[in-house]
């Protein structure tokens, strides 16, 4: 009873209140802020991810620009439910070059972070033109107007370059062809040799099977990279972080 009649004491007084819970968040700040002073850095590299290509970047933009976040996770958490449904759970090795990173648990859809070849370019195309035309439940609304949004890749370069300020390692050699790998992204009978060999295990394709580069082409190209670059298969995970 001692103790209780303590505790009671701080229910009585908000300053006391106030002083002591400050002290606690306090102390618990501290315990997990004060370990990252002694880590040179926090994400594990992992082989295998690399800077998005200049499609897949204005694919990525697209899907932030719809809002596409707002239902749609990229984060699997390390929970049995959750990777036997969507995979191996999320590295935070796999956002490193997003700006801003996906991940969160508010889900209306299922999470994407793994979506990229489970379906095919067909599937994703008619998916996004009318949603309930291949998931009747589907709340989700149509965006088969960006089909008809054509792009030019004018101002890829300095997209590329803008996030190379935030951190982004893409080289000048990227920058100087963005534009040109932009566009061969979606031509296999193109000259893409140079944009794998820049972009290793980039998807070379006409998307949505239809003449120019569209909008809808760069958001598919995007969905189809999301977990593809690192091989679980080999991935053991660093102990020591």
């Amino acid at each position: 009873m001692g103790i209780l009649d303590k505790h009671a004491a701080l229910e009585r007084h908000a300053t006391l209140l106030l002083v002591c819970s400050l002290g606690v968040v306090t102390i618990g700040g501290i315990v997990e802020i004060a370990p990252l002073f002694w880590l040179e850095n926090t994400i594990e590299d992992v082989e295998g991810v690399r800077p998005y290509s200049p499609l897949e970047l204005a694919g990525r933009d697209i899907y932030v620009r719809e809002g596409c976040y707002v239902c749609h996770s990229q984060m699997i958490r390390p929970m049995r439910d959750e990777v036997e449904r969507y995979g191996h759970y999320s590295l935070a090795a796999e956002s490193q070059y997003d700006h801003p990173h996906q991940w969160g648990s508010k889900r209306t859809g299922p999470d994407l972070a793994r979506v990229g070849g489970r379906y095919s370019d067909e599937w994703h195309v008619d998916h996004l033109k009318d949603p309930q035309s291949v998931v009747p439940e589907s709340v989700m609304p149509k965006y088969a107007y960006l089909e008809g949004n054509l792009l030019t890749g004018e101002h890829v370069d300095e997209l590329l370059a803008t996030h190379r300020m935030v951190g982004v390692p893409y080289t000048e050699e990227m920058i100087e062809n963005a534009r040109a790998d932009f566009t061969v992204q979606v031509d296999p009978d193109g000259d893409w040799d140079a944009l794998v060999e820049r972009y290793p295990g980039a998807q070379v394709r006409n998307f949505d099977r239809q003449p120019g580069v569209s909008e809808m082409d760069a958001l598919v190209a995007y969905l189809q990279v999301l977990g593809t670059m690192v091989d679980f298969s080999t991935f053991t995970p660093d102990a020591s972080r």
